[in-house]
């Protein structure tokens, strides 16, 4: 798909209520594999690849701000012109898709969260901040694809078999292929002088518009980054979702806990 020049990779299989899945950084729609392959038989399943991320372009001189990706993620939906969509956020997916939920609640029928945020935190991981330190972050990141390569075995609580971690890897292979990763790093905003501060403010602000949808909350509770702290703020922003916390899965939940999460999603969507 183009958007404003750029091609948007993305998944598109199944015909129903559409499942639109957000990944994060720094993964790609290949962290929804397993979900798209069950949910196609009696839905759509899309999964696009955020710009930058996956198998999408991914240009060089482009801003990487959470508003981009949420005009990029808004437009993407206009231009498959879905109604009744049931997101599934994961990581900055969260930001992202609940960006476009508080901006157009009336298209959505659900929400489902999965380890990640979408409210302004100054927590952040001494390692993440490692990584944000402008030269040496960089190097880190775009130079030794240190983000990418660590993920694979802090994210998880079981082992990647060694072609799913390749697969993580296969699109940030180069310099040029890590500047998405390196952008979403530097586009935490944890204090009001950031770019993205204001942005995530609104994100936030609009999380208030979107209590009356039907939401579960499925949570890895071994997860480095997104901890107990953001599983308790959804629960208490959401008193009324259905909450799933898994003790033994890390951040990567659906490499952790796939075998539990499935009918988990069988008895979400039949109930809708």
């Amino acid at each position: 798909m183009d958007i404003d020049g750029h091609c948007i990779s993305y998944i598109d299989e199944g015909e129903g209520m559409p499942v639109v899945m957000v990944h994060g950084n720094p993964t790609w729609s290949f962290f929804y594999r397993n979900l798209v392959c069950h949910l196609r038989g009696k839905y759509r399943a899309i999964a696009p690849d955020h710009l930058g991320c996956g198998l999408s372009d991914k240009p060089q001189d482009y801003a990487y701000t959470l508003e981009n990706h949420i005009n990029n993620f808004s437009t993407f939906i206009d231009k498959l012109n879905l109604r009744n969509i049931s997101l599934v956020m994961h990581d900055w997916g969260g930001a992202i898709g609940m960006g476009f939920a508080g901006r157009y609640p009336e298209k959505i029928r659900s929400l489902t969260v999965l380890n990640t945020a979408a409210f302004i935190s100054a927590r952040i991981p001494r390692r993440i901040s490692l990584c944000r330190l402008p030269l040496l972050g960089t190097l880190l990141l775009r130079g030794m694809n240190a983000f990418s390569r660590t993920a694979l075995h802090m994210a998880v609580v079981k082992p990647l078999a060694p072609e799913v971690a390749a697969g993580y890897l296969a699109p940030y292979d180069s310099w040029r292929n890590r500047v998405a990763v390196n952008a979403f790093v530097r586009d935490i905003p944890l204090h009001e002088n950031h770019p993205s501060w204001s942005t995530l403010a609104r994100v936030e602000e609009n999380l208030s518009r979107l209590g009356d949808i039907p939401m579960q909350i499925i949570w890895g509770g071994r997860d480095f980054c997104f901890n107990d702290y953001f599983y308790d703020e959804w629960r208490r922003r959401f008193p009324h979702a259905k909450c799933h916390y898994l003790p033994a899965a890390g951040h990567y939940v659906l490499e952790d806990a796939y075998a539990q999460i499935e009918p988990i999603f069988t008895e979400f969507y039949g109930a809708l």
